[in-house]
């Protein structure tokens, strides 16, 4: 007797269930404000999930909460299998290497005193990836190469505010791509540029999923 045994469902990489995020109202003695109210998704590995929203829907508030930036209210976050809902941040920084973030605004994101090779090379200094100085240099150069930033050596000595917009977004793209982590999540990457802009950071993170395997 033959017995037909159906082939394994990878799990998710990264899972929300009935996600609620509340904040605290600023007028005294008013009801918290509910923004984000019961949202469930999965995303499987190599996926690209969009969320689409009016403005003020919850859209930022999801992914902050998805990056444990802000606190959730109720549901659960996980990120292959593990629920990261309610971890302290001591035992979610080694975990931030897999799931970093694009934020909306470049000209917001990037801190004005430090260098290009400074921003993208200090996430490899807070997870203690690439730490000898040569092996960082090389790491650094390769983002800012993959991100469309050349010639690399040159825009690594820049400060953001030498950057078009443009480039700046692709700094913040590099800075979260440099540690190859398994999740992107982009919060409107695209918004705050030029519209000649968008087409090419849009096709940029794609390329990058492509080859690197993230979602």
């Amino acid at each position: 007797m033959s017995v037909a045994v159906p082939a394994p469902v990878d799990e998710p990489v990264l899972r929300v269930d009935d996600l609620h995020v509340t904040y605290a109202s600023r007028r005294r003695g008013t009801r918290p404000v509910l923004a984000v109210d019961g949202v469930s998704f999965d995303l499987g590995a190599g996926e690209v999930l969009a969320l689409v929203g009016e403005s003020g829907c919850g859209k930022t508030s999801i992914a902050h909460a998805v990056m444990r930036l802000v606190p959730t209210s109720g549901g659960s976050i996980e990120l292959r299998g593990r629920d990261i809902t309610h971890l302290s941040n001591r035992t979610l920084r080694p975990i931030r290497a897999d799931i970093q973030m694009v934020f909306q605004d470049p000209y917001e994101s990037l801190d004005p005193r430090q260098t290009v090779f400074d921003l993208v090379a200090e996430p490899l200094a807070i997870h203690g990836r690439a730490t000898a100085r040569d092996e960082r240099r090389r790491t650094v150069l390769a983002a800012l190469e993959d991100a469309g930033l050349r010639p690399a050596a040159e825009i690594a000595r820049r400060y953001p505010h030498h950057l078009s917009g443009g480039q700046r977004q692709r700094v913040a793209i590099a800075a979260a791509m440099v540690l190859e982590p398994e999740v992107i999540v982009a919060d409107e990457p695209a918004s705050m540029l030029d519209v000649s802009l968008r087409a090419g950071i849009l096709r940029l993170m794609l390329d990058r999923r492509d080859r690197r395997h993230v979602s």
